[in-house]
């Protein structure tokens, strides 16, 4: 026995001097320090003040000195993340988590059902169809194929009513823009019949599957288009949306049984104006708007001789409501589902029922109603969810729904409206113990002592002592809600014994548009503020210590860590800054941010410009302040966040952080902000943001 703890001590010092060898050659190898960049004296006066932008001309993506400074900067970011002890491991546990076979809600018509999937051992999801619930299996569409490095993929957009034509999306990396292909399904081929890449926002077939309308962004502004088959896509005849900006998004859809045309137009992506205009196609009738003289958030979904309407008028929290196509006047509408004490998250028409999701303390429930109103079920799930997306024909039967949890990788219930039975359609199997974690729900009073709630994922027996690493996550913004969803970057930082975050702050739809509009706009700080003393309320409850506690935000996301890393940098010890928006005085003249004034404002309105100076992350770096380590992380492939947010913010924070931990940028050459990256391109993702915050919270490799 002493010999045996005599070669286990000998066996643990040559551990920690081979993991200290590695870290001195790591750092040996190491460049002294990032690329500089170049600084120029730009500036600009807005409503009186004087703006600096050393950094403008990284703006220019295409620029010779941009292209050089980017390849520069992964270079240097590389070298530092490879050289990681443990990078190799937190790699194979990210490929034991991410290469598994998966499966996506179908689309059924005609008993034909329609799904992507993917094998453990396939990189991307091929598009699947299967006669009636246990027929063969077939394979319609094969991305791999497509491109030697698996940077395209594919989805399904619509399929005609009988299930004979289906048209599906092809996206290069993860664009916002794709091309639209029909693919006739007895004949097994692509027709000819296709539209060229754009910004796409619905297909939908009529029933006799001779045409589609579609709606897309044109260089004019949104509008919808209806394609006969087999015509010159050119000579597509514009539906609707002439004279409508930018700044607008339009949706049309036709009805099941082919009478009725629904157009929702939505007043930038916050949607707290919607118009829902309806036309009478038997009768060739015009487009008439049912909801002249209302503002407030509308989804419209044609039922038979109705439409069903799911909004916020008169109603925060949300409410269901149906209108008659011959008589749609407001004060003629129904009420199919009251207003409640919880927020209703999304609505489907099936089987001539309502499936209504709803977010309870920042969890899911689901309720079947009748088109009277009468509560006919309630889904039954296993725990604490997330649903992730619901389906269904309001002339069909059955509705899917998705759904996981914190632990539990991705469920597909297929639900019967008819009895209201429910069975497994699909489950995705992942190589986690679930039973291993526990999950908490915490309530923090926010600077202006709003109570705020976020939940806790840890392993079975963590006792809080303050010397665990912790990972704050959230959003805040767009009326999104964060419910407890499966990540594997959840489990795998639980599994080395850490605390995962996840904060429901203002912004957010989890309680009602009052929730929404409490961190919009002029009180966008709110979010911050909430962000903030969730990290405050982890350390002085022993969860974590600033030395070891990281954050991490993407999108609207990220701009939340880039304020909150500016505006309190003693904080936080290292900041996973994704695809950010990080320049707001700038921000709307970029790709498609015009659809976001209406959930931010604009630096063009005097009014609008002092509160999003005040909080502007690019704004407000300081020189010789100590920040926290940051990896910003984009790429040119980013069509919605522009990618030089996070080029001018790593450049300024490289020149002028006190500190000596790293701001890193990694920039990948066919990255998008849009999903559909390959397999290989998420283990990468995943295994760059873990080994950086490990190695900066000094988690063991």
């Amino acid at each position: 026995m002493k010999a045996l703890r005599l070669s286990f001590f000998v066996l643990c010092i040559a551990i920690i001097v081979s993991v200290a060898t590695a870290q001195n050659q790591a750092a040996q190898k190491a460049p002294a320090g990032p690329p500089v960049a170049r600084q120029d004296n730009v500036q600009q006066t807005l409503h009186g003040v004087t703006i600096s932008d050393p950094y403008r001309w990284l703006e220019d993506q295409n620029s010779p000195e941009t292209r050089a400074w980017i390849n520069a900067e992964n270079a240097y970011t590389h070298k530092l993340l490879d050289a990681w002890p443990g990078r190799s491991r937190v790699q194979q546990r990210a490929t034991e988590l991410l290469r598994i076979d998966s499966i996506r809600m179908p689309i059924e018509r005609s008993e034909r059902y329609f799904y992507r999937k993917r094998a453990a051992d396939q990189d991307l999801y091929l598009i699947y169809m299967r006669e009636r619930q246990r027929g063969k299996e077939e394979l319609l569409i094969d991305p791999l194929p497509m491109s030697p490095d698996h940077s395209t993929n594919v989805e399904v957009m619509d399929v005609s009513k009988d299930g004979k034509v289906m048209a599906y999306g092809v996206r290069q990396g993860g664009a916002d823009e794709q091309e639209i292909r029909l693919f006739d399904v007895d004949a097994r081929h692509d027709m000819a019949d296709k539209l060229p890449p754009a910004v796409y926002f619905e297909v939908s077939f009529l029933p006799d599957r001779n045409g589609f309308y579609y709606s897309m962004m044109s260089g004019d502004g949104p509008r919808v288009r209806f394609h006969k088959v087999g015509t010159d896509v050119s000579a597509d005849p514009e539906i609707f949306g002439k004279g409508y900006a930018k700044d607008k998004i339009i949706v049309a859809d036709a009805s099941e049984d082919g009478r009725h045309l629904v157009v929702l137009v939505s007043y930038g992506s916050t949607g707290d104006k919607t118009e829902i205009w309806a036309q009478d196609l038997e009768k060739h009738g015009a487009l008439q708007m049912i909801t002249k003289g209302i503002d407030a958030r509308f989804f419209a979904y044609a039922a038979g001789d109705e439409v069903i309407l799911h909004t916020n008028w008169k109603a925060p929290n949300g409410r269901v409501m149906a209108a008659k196509f011959d008589d749609p006047a407001p004060d003629h509408w129904r009420e199919i589902v009251p207003e409640s004490d919880v927020a209703i998250d999304g609505i489907t028409p099936a089987g001539g029922k309502v499936l209504v999701s709803y977010v309870r303390n920042a969890s899911s429930e689901v309720k079947l109603f009748t088109a009277t109103g009468n509560l006919a079920a309630q889904v039954k799930f296993p725990t604490l969810v997330a649903v992730e997306g619901m389906s269904g024909r309001w002339e069909g039967r059955d509705a899917f729904i998705e759904f996981s949890s914190f632990a539990t990788a991705k469920t597909i219930y297929r639900y019967n409206t008819s009895n209201g039975t429910q069975s497994t359609w699909a489950q995705v199997r992942a190589p986690v113990q679930s039973d291993a974690f526990e999950v908490r729900q915490e309530w923090f009073a926010s600077k202006d002592g709003t109570k705020v709630p976020m939940f806790l994922v840890f392993k079975k027996g963590f006792q809080p002592d303050g010397s665990a690493p912790a990972l704050l996550t959230g959003y805040g913004g767009f009326n999104v809600n964060i419910t407890p969803s499966y990540s594997a970057d959840t489990i795998m930082f639980a599994e080395r014994g850490g605390v995962v975050a996840q904060v429901n702050l203002r912004g957010g739809g989890e309680f009602g548009e009052a929730w929404h509009r409490a961190g919009m706009m002029e009180k966008k700080q709110n979010v911050f503020d909430d962000f903030l003393a969730a990290a405050e309320w982890l350390i002085q409850n022993h969860y974590t210590s600033t030395s070891r506690l990281s954050i991490l935000g993407g999108s609207n996301g990220g701009l939340l860590v880039g304020a909150a890393m500016t505006q309190r940098p003693d904080l936080f010890q290292a900041v996973v800054c994704w695809h950010p928006l990080l320049d707001m005085l700038r921000y709307q003249n970029f790709m498609e941010a015009q659809f976001w004034v209406s959930e931010y404002g604009s630096a063009d309105n005097a009014e609008q410009f002092k509160y999003l100076y005040a909080y502007s992350p690019y704004q407000h770096v300081k020189k010789g302040t100590k920040y926290p380590a940051v990896l910003f992380m984009t790429g040119d492939a980013d069509t919605r966040v522009a990618p030089l947010h996070a080029r001018k913010m790593a450049a300024l924070m490289q020149a002028d952080t006190g500190s000596d931990r790293p701001i890193l940028l990694r920039y990948e050459l066919k990255a998008g902000h849009s999903a559909g990256r390959s397999v290989t391109a998420q283990i990468g993702d995943l295994t760059d943001q873990l080994s950086f915050l490990f190695w900066q919270l000094g988690v063991s490799p």
